[in-house]
């Protein structure tokens, strides 16, 4: 198949390249840096299928355009879905595949690497150590071990962050509509989330995006936690309201935050704009708090995720090409 690949970085290309390789390199690919859009979607003309991104934009203008111009499949190389237009697709014609799992460990293990940097100051120290200064002053942190830890979204990602903090001796809560026995078999417990985020010390989110998650952790639901509480966000950006986490930092119901990601990350995050101004005064806001930690949405990034994800992309293509089904498929028939 003809393939044009979007939001492609020189990672992508390896990655990719590598998995057709493997697959019998049958298929040909189209690189373009430039993120999917109504502007930039004339770029995939004559090829059967576009491979896009988690920024990338695949709303019903753009999905017309493609399917104008012959394009049958899209190869999503992401879990999440909530940037397609499922409606317009079906509408169209067009097949949906995802990367429904890759690594939960390099997720999981990104969210404890935040916990432990922003509890035990791990960047701060790092520049003061740069700088020579060796003082202990306003690094002090807190033993994990006797904690209590919210998990919400008890996926493979939230199981696996359950199992890391019950490793540390923390005492972990759930919540999830959809319970798995394997939260309570490593020791957690599932409750309901009122109950969550009142007694939590740290809470860590790992829930897809939906209307009923979209601003989860927002004025209301900061109002009733634990004063000093950490947020960790390594879902989806708008499952947190940046602005309610920016009061709850400023009255100290907040004591932490950690995210990689970002609500309106898409003209940000992927990008090199150190030369810049950034624009975002939300955005802006966070990063002057020093009890803020922020990634760039590079939970995902490790060779063995990368590995995953090309292979899964390139198996989703081939099951396409052979049976007219992507081998992992996001259903897009009318629902109701």
């Amino acid at each position: 198949m003809k393939i044009a690949v979007f939001s492609t970085r020189p990672y992508d290309r390896e990655f990719l390249d590598h998995a057709n390789e493997a697959a019998g390199g049958r298929h040909a690919f189209s690189w373009y840096e430039a993120r999917l859009n109504a502007n930039t979607a004339n770029l995939a003309r004559g090829h059967d299928c576009v491979c896009a991104f988690v920024n990338d934009q695949l709303g019903a203008e753009v999905l017309e355009i493609l399917a104008g111009q012959g394009t049958r499949l899209i190869a999503l190389r992401s879990a999440g879905f909530n940037n397609v237009d499922l409606e317009a697709a079906r509408r169209l014609g067009l097949s949906i595949g995802r990367v429904p799992a890759y690594s939960p460990d390099a997720i999981a293990e990104h969210a404890v690497a935040l916990i432990l940097s922003l509890n035990r100051k791990i960047h701060k120290a790092y520049a003061r150590v740069r700088e020579g200064n060796f003082a202990l002053e306003g690094l002090l942190g807190f033993d994990l071990k006797g904690k209590v830890a919210g998990v919400i979204g008890t996926g493979r990602i939230g199981i696996n962050v359950a199992r890391i903090l019950k490793g540390f001796g923390c005492e972990v809560l759930a919540s999830d509509p959809f319970e798995t026995p394997e939260l309570t078999q490593i020791g957690g417990r599932y409750v309901p989330r009122e109950e969550l985020l009142a007694r939590c010390d740290i809470i860590s989110l790992h829930c897809p995006l939906t209307p009923d998650t979209h601003h989860l952790i927002g004025r209301e639901a900061i109002r009733t936690m634990k004063p000093g509480v950490m947020l960790i966000n390594t879902s989806r950006g708008a499952v947190m309201d940046a602005r309610a986490v920016i009061a709850g930092l400023k009255s100290g119901r907040v004591g932490y935050v950690g995210l990689d990601v970002y609500e309106e990350e898409e003209d940000l995050f992927f990008e090199d704009l150190s030369e810049q101004v950034i624009r975002d005064d939300v955005f802006v806001r966070l990063m002057t708090f020093p009890n803020v930690l922020i990634t760039g949405h590079q939970g995902f990034f490790t060779r063995e995720a990368m590995t995953a994800i090309a292979g899964t992309t390139l198996a989703n293509i081939g099951a396409f090409e052979e049976t007219g089904t992507p081998l992992h498929p996001v259903p897009v028939e009318r629902r109701g």
